[in-house]
């Protein structure tokens, strides 16, 4: 008897330590456990909350909502605005314009801006001689065809088709480039940042383009079908023979500034109204402030010649029997 009154009292005392326990214990939403600490906090969490309502019927325990100091990125809403809050301590300095006003844009910095060189040659032609040449020259000449049917004169969707093709050589040649140069432990002479240079400044090309032509539904999924295929045709075709797809680029640039220098006319003769230039465009090619659509397609246009140059020039370096390495990049030209 006098066991079992002593038992009954230890259990009643471990009971009532028990209470105590998980009234007084330590909230377990605080508690983080390596990169999964979010899901076992939200997990014990629970558990805590279960066992003081059973304990407590009559008490609400407020669940502070924290987050982890595990780098989990917190989003809010402010003036339409969206909020990040960065535990890696990464940050964007304020960059404002040499008046003062603050850089308004994400896609590119006031560094990489620049005046293009309107001195160039427009009318240089790499005259096909190879039988290589001949097949790229022939392609280039084909791939025209359906361009002028589908858009005739209509010169500013072109040029939004155009730009979405000229921007993926660039991209494919410096991708590959740079897997080669990590495959074989060897540099690349500097053609990777030209390539990727020139893949940029034509996608800078778009997003000028967009401003000017606001692309209808079906011209957006055409340029889905073409981008596709356009780039699978040239990554085999760049595995295969980087010269005879440098020469296919060096003449897709021909023809771009044969465009390009259409639509000049259509806008001196008035059949496209001269439009203020985009403000993407007056910033990235330091234009003037009362620059127009002529001046923006000027400069465009000289950007394409500098990548005629370029894409011919890199094809000749393979012609010698030479690789990329072995010559100087252009880096810079634009």
């Amino acid at each position: 008897m006098k066991r079992v009154l002593i038992g009954g009292k230890h259990s009643r005392d471990m009971a009532s330590a028990a209470k105590v326990a998980v009234v007084s214990r330590p909230p377990f939403d605080e508690v983080v456990i390596g990169v999964r600490g979010q899901g076992v906090r939200m997990l014990l969490g629970g558990w805590r909350k279960m066992m003081s309502t059973a304990s407590e019927p009559s008490s609400k325990v407020a669940m502070p909502e924290k987050e982890s100091s595990g780098g989990v990125a917190e989003k809010k809403e402010d003036k339409g605005e969206v909020m990040v809050s960065n535990y890696w301590g990464i940050s964007r300095p304020k960059i404002t314009r040499e008046d003062g006003t603050e850089w308004p844009w994400n896609c590119f910095m006031p560094w990489e801006t620049y005046r293009a060189d309107l001195s160039i040659d427009l009318h240089k032609h790499h005259v096909p001689t190879t039988f290589l040449d001949k097949v790229a020259y022939r392609t280039v000449k084909l791939l025209r065809i359906p361009t002028d049917i589908f858009f005739r004169r209509r010169y500013g969707c072109r040029a939004m088709m155009l730009e979405t093709v000229a921007a993926v050589p660039g991209m494919v040649g410096g991708m590959l480039l740079h897997l080669r140069s990590l495959r074989k432990f060897e540099q690349s002479g500097g053609w990777i940042k030209a390539l990727l240079e020139e893949a940029e400044n034509e996608r800078m090309h778009l997003m000028t383009m967009v401003e000017l032509v606001q692309p209808k539904w079906y011209e957006r999924l055409l340029v889905l079908t073409v981008q596709g295929v356009f780039f699978n045709a040239f990554f085999v075709l760049y595995l295969l023979s980087p010269k005879l797809a440098h020469r296919v680029v060096g003449y897709l640039e021909e023809e771009a500034i044969h465009s390009y220098t259409e639509y000049l006319k259509d806008i001196d003769s008035g059949t496209i109204v001269n439009v203020p230039a985009p403000a993407i465009a007056i910033d990235y090619w330091r234009l003037p402030k009362d620059a127009t659509l002529k001046d923006v397609i000027t400069v465009i246009r000289a950007d394409e010649a500098h990548h005629r140059d370029v894409n011919h020039f890199a094809s000749d370096i393979h012609f010698q029997g030479k690789e990329l390495k072995e010559a100087p990049a252009p880096i810079g030209y634009h």
